[in-house]
């Protein structure tokens, strides 16, 4: 009989193909995708605090800067300098910051350890999250680069968006994942944004995120190291008038260690916090 029932069973199994199979993990991935947006733009100060500072200091730099040229810098306009960096540090603060934070909510409320009791495959929620935070970004640089062009005059060059665009993607696969990485530390969402804030803020002057950063030398060497330097500075070319399609060899090279890093602490932080008490 136990060997009829083993028949059965391993029948059963096979009776769904590989087509099948992909067929459901992909639904699945798109109904969690679904879920997590509309609890990101449900959650309004959620949502505003990750659109919010991006604009804010667009805006408020924008027209403070207004006509003013980077003189270390191929003397383009201020503008074509800033627009990138805060692309940039839109890509941080809803990659990194929304994200750890909100990993850091599910943890605290046990939604990570009993999401391993349901059917719902633990990668497939994984990528659900991050999924989203890719939407969500792709959103904000889309608003940023629009109000950039539209209302300062920051011109885009067309050749070189492949390059602008690789870059953001690979920049929110880095701070996506180390997002969720860092979260790990956080021992209460309450807390969380102050240990945040001395990551973000530092990163935020020494990157070239406000103004172009030369001297000390020490100081450039540091904020090259880190990812967010490397994100605004991959997005320059596509607002000069350089030649070829964007890409920055070394730029992309150091965001592509930082993501696989980051993609690795991910998983190990999400296992332990899913069985975690």
């Amino acid at each position: 009989m136990s060997t009829g029932i083993g028949e059965q069973a391993h029948s059963e199994r096979t009776a769904i193909g590989p087509p099948q199979v992909f067929s459901r993990n992909l639904s699945l991935l798109a109904w969690q995708v679904l879920y997590e947006q509309r609890a990101f733009w449900r959650n309004r100060r959620r949502a505003l605090a990750s659109f919010a500072f991006p604009l804010m200091f667009l805006l408020i730099f924008g027209a403070i800067t207004q006509g003013a040229k980077v003189k270390g810098d191929g003397n383009i306009a201020y503008i074509n300098f800033y627009v990138p960096g805060i692309i940039a540090y839109a890509v941080m603060v809803i990659g990194f910051t929304n994200t750890a934070m909100s990993i850091a909510l599910l943890r605290s409320e046990g939604v990570l350890k009993r999401m391993r009791t349901t059917p719902m495959p633990w990668a497939l929620y994984l990528g659900g999250i991050v999924l989203s935070t890719v939407i969500t970004i792709a959103v904000a640089c889309v608003l940023l680069l629009a109000i950039g062009v539209i209302f300062y005059k920051a011109s885009v060059n067309g050749a070189a968006v492949p390059g602008l665009i690789v870059t953001v993607a690979i920049g929110t696969i880095c701070f996506t994942s180390l997002g969720i990485a860092v979260s790990r530390f956080i021992p209460k969402p309450d807390s969380g944004m102050p240990v945040l804030m001395l990551i973000v803020l530092p990163l935020s002057f020494i990157s070239n995120v406000f103004f172009p950063i030369y001297k000390p030398q020490a100081l450039v060497e540091i904020g090259k190291f880190f990812p967010l330097r490397r994100v605004a500075e991959g997005i320059g070319p596509a607002f000069k008038q350089t030649q070829g399609s964007g890409f920055v060899g070394h730029d992309l090279v150091t965001l592509a260690i930082w993501a696989a890093v980051g993609c690795w602490l991910m998983v190990r932080t999400m296992r332990a916090l899913s069985v975690k008490d």
